[in-house]
């Protein structure tokens, strides 16, 4: 797919990746419908960036844990823009047990109001305008709490509800690609510690000691936490470049996942 023309809608837009990425769809010539909710200072530097961009966009403000909202998102999507090329499903509720303390039945359904509900919601509505564009495509943003849970170094950042909601996405990407082809192409990017996701830039990463946060960056085999542009190039492999990919999973960790356990000489053997 080429990206100028294209009409694109980037849930959690307001700041961090979804804002990057709807910038950088934008920059690339991608008409951008971008959703917000809280965050109001940062929504509106947004609207104000998006502004002297100069390209075509549309900023809307909805509660996606209301499927009524939801729906009339793609209303004005489909009167406005006749389409929709371009899903990136952004939308999450990271709770951090460093931030929110032990587990109340109100952080669950935050969790799973946002972090899998509302993404389950978006997709269903998307996928009919999706598959008339013909070569529709969407990316949902995960997590490697997926599959580390609360343990390691991550657990003061990942809880249990964070990790259980973005286990199941992964079974979303797989239902959703088998639902959208041919026409559409369902990918996922399962994301490490990144700047303003779970490390630099969120209200959890200072609350770390230095050496909490070391422990994190020692367990990246490639010694760092990831940056906004590393996001931005494999979202643009999936919609431009990996035409015959659905259903996978790109996970971009610096190696997190496989720690930082050193591979022992080979044994001299008895032989």
């Amino acid at each position: 797919m080429k990206i100028p023309g294209k009409t694109a809608l980037v849930l959690g837009a307001a700041k961090g990746i979804g804002k990057h990425l709807a910038l950088a769809l934008a920059s690339a010539g991608a008409k951008v419908v971008l959703t917000y909710y809280d965050w109001p200072e940062e929504s509106r530097q947004t609207q104000e960036e998006f502004a002297a961009l100069g390209q075509e966009h549309l900023a809307v403000k909805v509660d996606l844990r209301h499927t009524g909202e939801i729906a009339d998102l793609f209303d004005t999507i489909a009167n406005r823009f006749g389409g929709l090329d371009i899903l990136i499903n952004n939308i999450e509720r990271g709770g951090m047990p460093v931030v929110h303390g032990p587990y109340t039945p109100e952080q669950w359904d935050l969790e799973m109001e946002t972090t899998l509900k509302a993404k389950w919601f978006v997709f269903n509505r998307a996928l009919p305008l999706l598959k008339a564009s013909g070569d529709g495509t969407a990316i949902n943003i995960s997590s490697i709490a997926a599959l580390v849970g609360r343990t390691g170094p991550a657990g003061l950042i990942f809880n249990d509800g964070y990790s259980a909601a973005n286990r199941a996405i992964s079974s979303f990407t797989e239902t959703w690609a088998r639902q959208g082809a041919p026409e559409v192409r369902v990918n996922e990017v399962m994301l490490g510690f990144f700047e303003s996701r779970h490390a630099q830039g969120t209200r959890g990463w200072p609350l770390l000691s230095h050496g909490e946060q070391q422990a994190i960056i020692n367990h990246t085999l490639l010694g760092r936490t990831g940056r906004m542009a590393d996001i931005s190039k494999a979202v643009f492999f999936l919609i431009e470049d990996a035409a015959f990919m659905t259903g996978s999973v790109i996970r971009l960790d610096g190696g997190y996942i496989l720690g930082a356990d050193k591979v022992p000489p080979m044994p001299a053997g008895v032989l």
